[in-house]
Formats: structure tokens, C-alpha cells, sequence
């Protein structure tokens, strides 16, 4: 959604750092460039305003100027204001000491607001809580059995005491019906609480009607809603890509009913994102939730800090961590570890491991986008295919056991079977093979203490230097005493070698090795992979 808006506000830093000092004259050039690039994606104006006037205030203090690189002293300014703006410190659910919490959800129609449900009530259920979906939008056709499907499909109870609009106003009156009767969505609410508080549930999500505008009847009921309820969260879902009307719409919720935070839906659209930067700062209350796709675990908690990180092309490993905690099991990270430092070969049965881990992740692309640096290449993210992984996928399952765990003896025919199963070409075949064969290659180097056999690679020790003779090993001693002093010697230098490599490898020693003080990141984005290294990042090995 932040791409354009990254684009530029990369542009406009790269253009600044190559100054070695900053004058006024290039502070108000590069707030004029942001305040282009905030206004062209949608944000408001009075936040726009907010935000430039912060930057040139603290851009011409004493902290830039007195700064060993003023530049990125103006992009850290930049950061902390996008955080700021983004609501500050991440907010998370407010839950009651007494159990149940009434969290409703409050909205236009069509904001994702009966989808966003499902997705709460199994993020929630997933944390151990035990939360029962209330559908108290009676009003829109068929809301109540969406609501029902949603529920179903996350795993949640659904209470539905009333059918509501199942076939619309028209369709009643062509059958004869007259006027419909919808049931009363306050007292839905009010016995869905009290349903929970009988059935021993200790979360209550209300999905609440919506309107296509914001009108006085809808303020009411939700605001009867909030009342007769006690509702201790009231979250405002807000479709992040309706651009310059989020405004007054989230200023009229947060007037009219108010709301104790907001959740920004369909992130992963191709809007402009003006919502996100704006929704914050105008009703004064935090984004909690950030929808990011149509499955039920496309849900995450909001950082503003992460979020000012993947903005400004920064990142945002901390999220792809967390995901991959979640996606890997521990007892297989604990098998991976017990291989590696025993030195057993990596298999094909593992590579499927580890492949079925990736794919709970999610989308490849948006996990590549999370690293740094990753927007000067969305053309090459772009044009990744992740079909190809499951075309990879079929070729191992195309395999025996036997040919799993000893590649080296799959011959021409067994190639052939190979490809006939999968419906590739023996060729695929061939470089998946091969470039397998080179990845086993690489983990014993590691497992020996690094990749000796790699020339150019400063501190991985690659070839001898020039003028200086090869050290001669010392030879065992002839007393046996002494030699197996010797032997013991060895093999515990081995073994603290492998595991120097496999914490350095895996990131279980991000501030041993790396000559960073504890808890400081290193910065990665100018790293470039070695000549020969490109065929590992293309599936067809070109």
C-alpha cells in the first residue's frame, strides 16, 4: 500500500545524504519533497501540516547541526515524527478483570467489519482466550450468515438469535411479507453479553450495522450499543483505502459514539494508505489491528515503529521473526540443530520441513518485503513466482524415500520418473539436483567452521595471502599420552568450531560474532551477494 509514498521518500533521502552538510535551503527543499509525497498519498492536510512544521522545527535545532551526520539526523527526525503520527507506542486490547470484555466493532458498510471479526476472534482464540462472535447487524442482506461463515471458518462460536435481512426490503414486499421486522440490534448485543457470561466465554465481539454514509440513526444505535452494553473497547474499522474521507468519517465515529481505537482494513490493496497516516492523529486514539489479506489469520497487532520502518524502507525484521516463531515448530528446529552439529546431511525430507514452515508464513513477497532495502527491488519481487515453489515441491514429492535422503543416487531413468511425476522436464530436474547438491556443500563448510574455500569473503577465511608461506601443521607426538591429549584437544576445537558456526549461521549469536555492542542491529542493506550467488535466489537457476 506505502509504495509510492516509499518511493519518494526515498528518493528525497538519497538526494540528501549525498550532502555532506545541510543547509536551510536543503532542510526546505526536503520538507517540501515529504509534504508532495504526504498530500499525493492521500493524507490530511492538517496532519501534513503537523508533521512537516515538527520536522522543520527540530531539522533547524541544535540536534542537526550539531550532528556528526546531519543527513541521517534528518532521516532519524523523520522516523520518530512518522512514528508519532502512526500513534506513538503500540496499544494493545484492553481486557476486564472480570470477565467477559465487550469489544464492539463500529464502521461504514463494507470497511471488513463482520470479516475483521473472524479474524479477531481467532487471533484472540489462538492466545488461549475463549471468544464468542455476536451478530447484531440485522440490517445489511445477509450479514448474519456471513457472520456465521466467518465464524465457522475461524474456528469461533457465532450467537444469532435473529435472522435479520435475508432477502432486503424489495424481496419482502415481492413475497407478500410487507414490512420486515429485523429484531433489535441493542438487545441482540445485551443477550449475547449475558449468553457469554452464562457459557463461560471471556471475550464478546459485536458486529454492529453499518451505513454507506454517516447519518444520525446509525450514531444512535451504536452508541445504544456501547451503553446498555458497557463495551470496553470500542474499535473503529476503517478501510485504509477510501483516501481523504477517512477524516471526517473517523472524526464523526470518535464524536458520536466514541471509540477507543481503530483497525485498518485491506492493507494489502494498492491504494495510497492516506488513512493510516491519518486516522491516528485526528481522533487522538491508537490503531490497534491492521488487516492485511482475506484469510483468517491475515490479522496482525499494530507497531507504529515497524510501520514507520517498512515507510521508510527500513524493514521490519522484528515481525518476520515473530512470524517464523509461530511458523516453525520447535521440536524440528531442535532435530535441524541435532543434524547440523552431528554431522548428518541435509535431506530432502528436510528441505519439504522446511518449506511447509515458509508457506504457514505466508506470501513470500510480503515477508522479502519486510527486509531492508527491499523496495529498491519490487521489480524483482514483483516478477517472483511463487507457483514455482510448489512446482519444486511436487518434484520431492516425486520421489522415493530412498531418493530423498540419497540424492547422489538418482540416476538418468529415476530422473526421468522424476520429471514424468511431476510434470516438469528432466532438465528441472537436473539444476534442482544440482543446486541441492551445492546447498549440502555449503552446510558442511559451515559445519567446519566457516566457508574456507571462498576467495573474497573478508572474514570467512578465504585463500592464504600473497607472500606469506602456508603454516605447516604440527604432527602428533610419538608419546601416546600426549598424542591423545593431543586427539581430545582436536576434536573439542571441532565441536566449539561447528557451534560457533551454526549460532553465527542460524542468528543465535546476533551480538556474538558481530563486533556490534549487545542489542545494537548492524546495518545490512548494502550488502551484495558474492558473483555465483544469484542462481541460489532464482527457482529456474538462471
Amino acid at each position: 500500500m506505502f509504495n509510492s509514498l516509499s518511493d519518494r521518500l526515498a528518493h528525497t533521502f538519497k538526494n540528501l545524504k549525498r550532502k555532506g552538510t545541510v543547509t536551510e535551503s536543503d532542510l526546505n527543499a526536503t520538507i517540501r519533497d515529504i509534504r508532495l509525497a504526504l498530500l499525493d498519498a492521500d493524507v490530511a492536510l492538517p496532519v501534513v501540516k503537523e508533521f512537516t512544521g515538527r520536522i522543520r522545527e527540530r531539522g533547524l535545532g541544535a540536534e542537526v547541526h550539531q550532528a556528526l551526520n546531519p543527513a541521517q539526523q534528518i532521516v532519524k527526525i523523520v522516523n520518530e515524527e512518522l512514528v508519532s503520527i502512526l500513534g506513538g507506542q503500540t496499544r494493545r486490547l484492553n481486557l476486564a478483570k472480570n470477565p467477559p470484555t465487550v469489544i464492539m466493532l463500529a464502521g461504514l458498510q463494507g470497511s471488513g467489519k463482520t470479516t475483521f471479526a473472524g479474524k479477531l476472534g481467532k487471533l484472540l482464540a489462538d492466545q488461549g482466550h475463549t471468544p464468542l462472535l455476536v451478530a447484531a447487524d440485522l440490517q445489511r442482506p445477509n450479514a448474519v450468515t456471513q457472520l456465521e461463515v466467518v465464524g465457522q471458518r475461524a474456528g469461533v462460536p457465532v450467537f444469532a438469535p435473529e435472522r435479520g435481512n435475508v432477502f432486503g426490503h424489495d424481496a419482502a414486499m415481492e413475497s407478500g411479507e410487507g414490512t420486515r421486522s429485523f429484531g433489535d440490534p441493542v438487545d441482540v448485543a445485551v443477550d449475547g453479553v449475558e449468553q457469554a457470561r452464562t457459557k463461560g466465554h471471556d471475550v464478546v465481539i459485536i458486529d454492529t450495522a453499518g451505513r454507506l454514509a454517516v447519518d444520525m440513526d446509525l450514531m444512535r444505535q451504536a452508541s445504544d450499543i456501547r451503553i446498555e452494553t458497557g463495551a470496553h473497547e470500542v474499535l473503529f474499522v476503517i478501510d485504509a483505502m477510501i483516501g481523504q474521507a477517512a477524516v471526517e468519517t473517523a472524526k464523526a465515529f470518535a464524536d458520536g459514539v466514541g471509540i477507543t481505537g481503530s483497525v485498518l482494513t485491506k492493507l494489502d490493496g494498492d491504494a495510497r494508505g492516506g488513512a493510516a497516516l491519518s486516522v491516528a492523529t485526528v481522533t487522538g486514539q491508537p490503531i490497534l489491528f491492521a488487516s492485511t489479506g482475506e484469510g483468517v489469520k491475515d490479522v496482525e497487532l499494530f507497531h507504529p515503529d515497524r510501520m514507520a520502518s517498512r515507510i521508510l524502507d527500513m524493514g521490519d525484521v522484528l515481525t518476520l521473526i515473530e512470524q517464523a516463531e509461530q511458523a516453525f515448530d520447535q521440536a524440528q528446529a531442535r532435530e535441524m540443530t541435532r543434524k547440523f552439529l552431528s554431522d548428518e546431511d541435509f535431506t530432502f525430507d528436510d528441505f519439504l520441513d522446511q518449506m511447509a514452515a515458509i508457506k504457514r508464513m505466508g506470501s513470500l513477497k510480503q515477508m522479502l518485503g519486510m527486509m531492508p532495502g527491499m523496495q529498491g527491488m519490487r521489480a524483482q519481487l514483483d516478477s517472483l513466482d511463487e507457483r514455482e515453489f510448489d512446482r519444486v515441491e511436487a518434484m520431492v514429492r516425486s520421489m522415493t524415500p530412498f531418493e530423498r535422503n540419497h540424492p547422489k543416487q538418482i540416476n538418468g531413468s529415476r530422473r526421468a520418473r522424476i520429471a514424468r511425476g511431476s510434470g516438469v522436464s528432466v532438465g528441472e530436474v537436473n539444476q534442482l539436483i544440482e543446486r541441492f547438491g551445492e546447498a549440502q556443500k555449503m552446510m558442511r563448510q559451515l559445519k567446519k567452521g566457516g566457508l574456507g574455500g571462498m576467495p573474497g569473503m573478508p572474514g570467512m577465511g578465504g585463500g592464504a595471502k600473497k607472500g606469506k608461506a602456508p603454516q605447516r601443521k604440527k604432527g602428533k607426538s610419538g608419546n601416546p599420552a600426549k598424542r591423545a591429549q593431543q586427539e581430545r584437544e582436536a576434536q573439542q576445537k571441532a565441536v566449539a568450531a561447528r557451534e560457533a558456526s551454526f549460532e553465527s549461521a542460524f542468528g543465535g549469536g546476533a551480538d556474538q560474532g558481530s563486533g556490534l555492542p549487545s542489542g545494537q542491529d548492524a546495518d545490512l542493506s548494502g550488502l551484495k551477494l558474492p558473483p555465483g550467488f544469484e542462481k541460489f535466489l532464482d527457482p529456474k537457476g538462471k
